[in-house]
């Protein structure tokens, strides 16, 4: 099992770059690198909201559930 984190698709989409979107939603260039990357372990539902209101988008835009095999964690 495995969340997706698909922000890199929602920032083309929207013709934003990061820079742009970490200045508007309060956080640092680097961290939403890791969040575009999937290298994070949890986002806060504040930064969720944040991102969601910047791009105009559902949480479901930004993250996708992809089943895989049972007890698949790494």
């Amino acid at each position: 099992m495995a969340i997706v984190v698909n922000l890199d698709v929602m920032l083309a989409k929207r013709k934003m770059r990061s820079k742009e979107l970490a200045e508007r939603i309060g956080i640092t260039e680097q961290n939403v690198s890791l969040l575009k990357s999937g290298k994070v372990r949890g986002v806060r539902f504040d930064t969720l909201e944040r991102i969601c209101e910047a791009l105009q988008c559902q949480p479901g835009d930004i993250l996708e559930f992809v089943a895989g095999p049972v007890g698949d964690e790494t």
